[in-house]
Formats: C-alpha cells, sequence, structure tokens
C-alpha cells in the first residue's frame, strides 16, 4: 500500500456518530472481489435518491467538497458489521486520513491494513474542525511523522496510533508485505525443506 508520512488536503465533515459499516458501504455492493470500484458506492444511501440521483443536500454531493481527502467525523465511526469493504470505499473515493473522537475497533484494524489513517482527538477539536470544514475550502494536515493534526489557522492536536500500525502505515506495508520482508529467509527455508525430502518408490 501506499506509504503515509504528511498528508495536507481539503476537509469534509460528516458530523454524525456512529456511522456503522453498512452506511459506509451498503451490502448490496459487497459483490466485488477486488479493492477498488467500491468509491462510486460510498455512503450510497445518504448520497441518492432511490432513482440514482444525487442527494444535493449530503455533504459530498456539495461541489465545494469534492475532492477532499481528510473526513472528519464523529464518535464510534465504523461500528457495526467488520466488513474490510468499508476502508476499502472510503480509500477508493480519495481519502487518506479520517479524523474523529473514537473509532470501532475492528474497523481501525481493517483500516491501518489499507493504508487509511485514523487520527483520534478530543471532541472539541473535532468541534472545531467541524466549524472549520463548513467554511470551505479548508486544509487540513496529517502529519503521521510528529502524530499531529494541524490546520493553518493554528490549530493543533497531537493523536495516538499504535506502534505497530503507525510503523506499517509509514513504510505501506500490508499483510502481505509484511510477510514479503522476510522473503529471503522464506525461500531459504523452502529450499532447505525440498532438499531434505525423501521419497519412497513403491
Amino acid at each position: 500500500m501506499q506509504p503515509f508520512h504528511v498528508h495536507s488536503g481539503l476537509g469534509v465533515a460528516l458530523d454524525r456518530a456512529s456511522v456503522d459499516t453498512d452506511q459506509i458501504i451498503p451490502k448490496q455492493f459487497l459483490k466485488r472481489v477486488e479493492r477498488t470500484g467500491f468509491g462510486q458506492f460510498l455512503f450510497f444511501d445518504w448520497r441518492f435518491h432511490p432513482d440514482g440521483s444525487e442527494r444535493p443536500d449530503f455533504v459530498l454531493n456539495q461541489p465545494r467538497y469534492r475532492g477532499a481527502s481528510i473526513l472528519v467525523a464523529g464518535q464510534n465511526f465504523g461500528c457495526g458489521s467488520s466488513r474490510e469493504h468499508a476502508p476499502w470505499a472510503l480509500a477508493d473515493f480519495g481519502f487518506r486520513a479520517i479524523v474523529a473522537p473514537s473509532f470501532a475497533d475492528i474497523f481501525a484494524s481493517n483500516s491501518a491494513k489499507n493504508g487509511l489513517v485514523l487520527c483520534t482527538v478530543p471532541g472539541n477539536v473535532v468541534a472545531q474542525l467541524v466549524t472549520n470544514c463548513n467554511t470551505a475550502p479548508y486544509e487540513i494536515t496529517v502529519d503521521l511523522e510528529e502524530c499531529e493534526v494541524r490546520d493553518s489557522k493554528g490549530l493543533r492536536s497531537s493523536f495516538q496510533i499504535d506502534p505497530f500500525r503507525r510503523e506499517c502505515l509509514l513504510n505501506g506495508w500490508d499483510d502481505i508485505g509484511l510477510t514479503m520482508r522476510h522473503e529471503t529467509d522464506i525461500s531459504r527455508y523452502e529450499q532447505s525443506h525440498v532438499m531434505g525430502r525423501t521419497f519412497e518408490c513403491a
């Protein structure tokens, strides 16, 4: 996955608490086996009318937020089922980071494995970010090297992240990447295992 160090991008606020994974990516769109192609269905029931037309009042449909890459959300974001498609959809839509007071545990784990940085900051900081996002365009910086969220208006807030998750995100290591770091040792073991095998003929 793409390494994450420092990212500055347009912020957009989804000022709702306990946004669950079925709202992030509804179950009827979980038929693909690739990680791509889910962005078009992100928040589908909130973004579109039953006839498929856009709901103009939903924040992601407003022209001033097109291209936003940092989502500001309410507490307990990503609750509900454990579907990994939720971070796939967010990343495919173009989000690199999410800032919220808290996240559901399984969603947080799935996000880290897919290159999406989650920043847990105090509720008063989120409230200020929401206010600032509503005066778009508003740029937010997520600095994973310093574990800090900041903006051009002087707002700064540190966030905590599991050291192992942080290292993986900084280096762009997903589960396969972590395994391939030991490719030489794996090859050496496989070679010695094959060389040491004996075969009996009937």
